[in-house]
């Protein structure tokens, strides 16, 4: 039998071993060089792609700063959002003293009017025909959303919400949408 001690000695040699083949493999990996990217298996042709137009961050804030304003000018308590093409949001602002369900219901208005590239007061009346709109997640056809084109395309959506009426919302939502067309 070995002694405690030699049994010691043993296992910390042991470790030491392994701790220097580990640092020696970790070593030996950064140095190795990184393979070359991998060459595309195929090339895509240009009428494979499309290219798009969206609204920068600087502009959606701009949009959103100004239906905000011109909500606080009449005294109105609001929540403003502003989504891209793709109904992601890029700005939200909840002004002073909006109330909670403001908030989720200007994104949902700025989704819905880029989506169908119309006021939303305008989708409220597609209702009537076809009910079932409705139960399009992230949808709200409540007046309040406007859509913003270039050319003649949606590049965006301002939804406002919080005003005692949906009229007021998309008063101000166009509001916002005037701010980026005299380019303030």
């Amino acid at each position: 039998m070995f002694s405690t001690r030699a049994r010691v000695v043993a296992s910390a040699a042991a470790v030491a071993a392994v701790g220097a083949g580990v640092v020696g493999a970790v070593s030996a990996a950064a140095d190795t060089p990184a393979a070359p990217p991998a060459a595309p298996v195929a090339a895509v042709k240009t009428k494979a792609t499309t290219t798009s137009d969206h609204l920068t961050v600087e502009a959606a804030a701009r949009a959103a700063q100004a239906a905000l304003q011109a909500a606080g000018k009449e005294g109105q308590r609001v929540s403003v959002a502003v989504v891209d093409r793709d109904g992601n949001t890029l700005v939200t602002l909840r002004g002073d003293g909006a109330g909670p369900q403001s908030y989720e219901s200007a994104i949902k208005k700025a989704y819905t009017a880029v989506s169908w590239n119309a006021p939303t007061s305008q989708l409220v009346e597609r209702l009537k025909a076809a009910p079932t709109l409705k139960d399009i997640p992230g949808t709200l056809f409540l007046a309040g959303g406007a859509p913003v084109a270039y050319g003649n395309a949606p590049i965006a959506g301002v939804g406002v919400a919080g005003a005692p009426s949906g009229d007021l919302d998309e008063k101000f939502a166009r509001a916002g949408i005037a701010a980026l067309a005299d380019g303030r």
